[in-house]
């Protein structure tokens, strides 16, 4: 693997790798702190949007116009940008919804126990948390590789947000495993397993996708990488900000997000 393609490897790990911070925190702090989930989830969908809307969109929009057309390269470009948000859109639709990956887990919990659940039915909800979770990070890690593959600053962006988002569903996985099981190992390696899928999206997009990528090519997968993008935002940043915290935590984090993404595409353009 060359160095051109070992960056955006290593960002996909790091994205994955950040669901272990969450089963850190839930085993070293004391309590939650809300405000900071909140604003961090508000921060990662303005990163995300930002960069989806005004850089990969367009980027795509402009490969595929030189190659096709100003109007059918633009049609293309817009066909594909919603596929992306069907492809995801379609996972969690057939992702089992028992045990929501999205749901808010507080480190509190750990201390308190669930009441009337018994630990089969825990360790259900952990691994089937971790699964979704893991469904969910696949395309993600294709997001994060092709994005850094194309523009290297750009992927340490979409990276760090990724890894933010990943953070409490760290949380939501070894909290329910480590009540069911009592053990932190157990708790960690399936909290491990489900961060991996997002490198293993950026492994099989190498495998798969990098013999064929012509132009072309890359143009749709970056409108479709632009439409996961901001449907992960919508659908599951953004609720989950507010799910942690105050309304206004949330947007501020947003616009925050968006003001950083901006600024530093200013600053290393």
């Amino acid at each position: 693997m060359d160095s051109k393609i070992l960056l955006p490897f290593l960002l996909a790990l790091f994205a994955g790798l950040a669901t272990l911070i969450g089963f850190a925190i839930t085993f070293i702090a004391r309590r939650t702190n809300r405000k900071l989930l909140s604003f961090s989830l508000g921060l990662s969908a303005g990163v995300m949007v930002y960069v989806a809307f005004v850089e990969i969109f367009n980027e795509a929009r402009i490969i595929l116009a030189e190659n096709m057309g100003h109007q059918k390269g633009l049609l293309i470009t817009v066909v594909f940008f919603f596929a992306g948000m069907a492809l995801i859109a379609i996972i969690d639709r057939f992702v089992p919804k028992f045990g929501n990956p999205h749901e808010a887990h507080l480190v509190e919990e750990v201390g308190q126990g669930v009441p009337c659940m018994k630990s089969h039915k825990l360790m259900k909800m952990g691994v089937m948390t971790a699964v979704a979770i893991a469904v969910h990070n696949f395309p993600e890690g294709i997001a994060t590789f092709m994005a850094a593959l194309e523009n290297p600053t750009l992927g340490i962006a979409i990276a760090t947000a990724i890894a933010i988002h990943n953070i409490p569903e760290g949380i939501a996985v070894s909290i329910p495993i480590f009540y069911a099981s009592g053990s932190r190992k157990k708790a960690f390696w399936i909290t491990l397993f489900s961060g991996l899928a997002e490198p293993l999206g950026a492994l099989v997009t190498y495998l798969i996708l990098m013999p064929f990528l012509s132009p072309v090519v890359m143009g749709c997968v970056f409108a479709v990488v632009a439409g996961i993008m901001v449907f992960i935002s919508f659908d599951e940043l953004l609720p989950g900000a507010h799910e942690y915290g105050e309304h206004h935590i949330a947007i501020y984090g947003l616009i925050s997000g968006m003001a950083v993404m901006a600024l530093s595409l200013i600053l290393f353009a």
